[in-house]
């Protein structure tokens, strides 16, 4: 059995949801002791409690741990079955974090699957919708992946209740993931954004559009930033900018009690800005989510990302307790950085 120290490096969830999907895909079972030890509430909260119960349910794991607080978890997976599956996570969690633990396994099932899934669409700290529709899949589909998502209703902090759609189609049986070498320095095309509110009044969406518009104008960034209404449960406000690109890179940020909408706009801005400036390809998180399908790609794998994170570093580690992949990361922490992977060939 694997052991795994849920505290190491980054210390969160993405320890948690790397080892539960590799756990699926290779049969291996884990063991993960001090499973966020360090956050303000450590253990399993809400959104990583549905994720293992999740993924127990998808490949019949046997699971012992898996309760609200737990910081020591066992998991022991069997034959991963896709279907329908509906998941409501309770809370505001993000939906978007739940689904990149699910889409592994069920990539390498024996027929398609479907997933409702319902909690927070655009919450801090997780990819909003948007970022998975304009940036990570596409991404996904690049590599021969075939998989959408949908949205019925946005979800926000702290009244969640969003509601996000999932298919996902099997990679053919016998065929391998291609690796990929993505270009640098980036095809930076015309950014696309949407600055949104829910239940509150347009004049916040435009507010942050143009605290957004000034910083990119002014840093020579040609974009277009659709404003928008949108339904959800409760109050919320977002906005969201996204380069479609042969490089791909997306940033957000969501409103919250007390932040002006002028902050809310300067803040995804600015990040973009900080990115083009690094001539690398790809922000910071899709290298470190794309990295599980890299690792389970046939071959070898380059890319540049603009900047080098702990949660990228510790999620490498955690691939390497259940893959044997050849990985290199070339930067300093915090710094513009280069990842090559040679992956394993990994077929159903």
């Amino acid at each position: 059995m694997i052991e795994i120290d849920g505290s190491l490096g980054e210390g969160g969830g993405q320890i948690l949801r790397t080892a539960l999907s590799l756990s699926c895909l290779t049969q291996a079972p884990f063991r993960m002791l001090r499973i966020r030890r360090n956050r303000s509430k450590p253990g399993l909260q809400p959104q990583h409690l549905t994720a293992v119960r999740a993924l127990k349910t998808v490949c019949q794991a046997d699971v012992e741990g898996d309760r609200a607080g737990s910081q020591d978890l066992v998991f022991r997976p069997r034959r991963v079955v896709p279907g329908r599956y509906d998941f409501d996570i309770g809370t505001a969690g993000s939906t978007s974090l739940l689904l990149q633990a699910l889409l592994p396994p069920l990539l390498f099932a024996d027929a398609p699957s479907t997933l409702q899934l319902v909690g927070g669409t655009h919450v801090r700290m997780s990819p909003p919708f948007d970022y998975l529709q304009s940036v990570f899949f596409p991404f996904l589909h690049s590599i021969g992946i075939t998989a959408s998502v949908s949205m019925e209703r946005h979800g926000f902090y702290p009244q969640g209740g969003g509601r996000m759609g999932a298919t996902v189609m099997p990679v053919d049986g016998g065929r391998n993931i291609p690796p990929v070498q993505v270009p640098s320095p980036p095809f930076l095309k015309k950014i696309r954004g949407v600055s949104a509110v829910a239940n509150l009044p347009i004049a916040i969406a435009e507010r942050q559009r143009d605290a957004a518009m000034k910083i990119l104008q002014g840093n020579g960034v040609e974009a277009e930033v659709d404003v928008r209404s949108v339904s959800a449960f409760g109050r919320g406000t977002y906005i969201f900018l996204g380069s479609m690109g042969k490089c791909a890179a997306g940033f957000s940020s969501v409103g919250e009690r007390g932040k002006r909408a002028e902050a809310v706009g300067a803040e995804a801005a600015q990040e973009l800005v900080s990115y083009k400036q690094t001539e690398a390809c790809l922000d910071p998180h899709l290298a470190d989510q794309v990295l599980i399908y890299l690792s389970l790609a046939a071959g070898r794998s380059t890319f540049t990302t603009s900047m080098i994170t702990e949660h990228l570093i510790t999620n490498l580690a955690t691939i390497e307790r259940f893959l044997s992949i050849d990985a290199e990361i070339r930067g300093r922490q915090g710094d513009r950085g280069a990842v090559t992977v040679k992956g394993v060939g990994f077929k159903r």
